[in-house]
C-alpha cells in the first residue's frame, strides 16, 4: 500500500492518453472570435460535426463542411462539399475556419488559410502542428492550435 503522497510508477511510464480532447461549442466559438450574422464558417474535416452546436449559438452564419464524416448530414445551415485537391471556395471567403484531426495535412491547412479572410482565425484541433506560413499563432493547448490569418 503506497502512502497519499506517493507516485504511481506506472503513471510515470505510460505516455498521454492517445483520446483526442474534445472542444465544446462555447469554447470553439469564443476561440473563432465570431460576433454577428452574417459569412461563412469553413468546417474541414471531422471539424464538420460543430456545425449543430455552433449554429445553436451564432445564428445567421452558414457553415460550409468541406470532406465531412459520413455520419454528419447536410442541413439549412450546412451545406457539404466534397473534394479530393482544394477547397471549392474562392479566395477570402470565409469568417472562420476549423480543421478537424483528420485533415491535418500542409495541402489542407494551406487550403484553409487560402480560403480566409485577413485578420480573421483558424481552429486547428491539433497541438502537433507548426504555424502555417501566411498565420501567426495565438495560442496552442488543450489539443487545439489558434493562429489569425495575416
Amino acid at each position: 500500500m503506497r502512502d497519499a503522497g506517493s507516485v504511481d510508477p506506472r503513471a510515470a511510464r505510460d505516455p498521454a492518453s492517445p483520446i483526442p480532447h474534445l472542444v465544446d461549442p462555447q469554447t470553439l466559438q469564443a476561440l473563432l472570435d465570431l460576433s454577428g450574422p452574417g459569412g461563412y464558417v469553413l468546417l474541414l474535416g471531422s471539424a464538420a460535426r460543430h456545425a449543430v452546436g455552433l449554429a445553436g449559438l451564432m445564428g445567421g452564419i452558414h457553415f460550409v463542411g468541406v470532406n465531412a464524416p459520413d455520419d454528419v448530414e447536410e442541413l439549412p445551415v450546412l451545406s457539404l462539399l466534397a473534394c479530393e485537391a482544394m477547397i471549392p471556395l474562392r479566395q477570402t471567403v470565409a469568417r472562420a475556419a476549423v480543421v478537424g484531426r483528420d485533415s491535418l495535412g500542409a495541402r489542407w491547412l494551406a487550403e484553409a488559410r487560402r480560403v480566409l479572410l485577413p485578420g480573421r482565425r483558424l481552429v486547428i484541433e491539433s497541438e502537433s502542428v507548426t504555424a502555417p506560413p501566411g498565420l501567426t499563432q495565438l495560442a496552442l493547448g488543450h489539443g487545439l492550435f489558434v493562429g489569425e490569418r495575416r
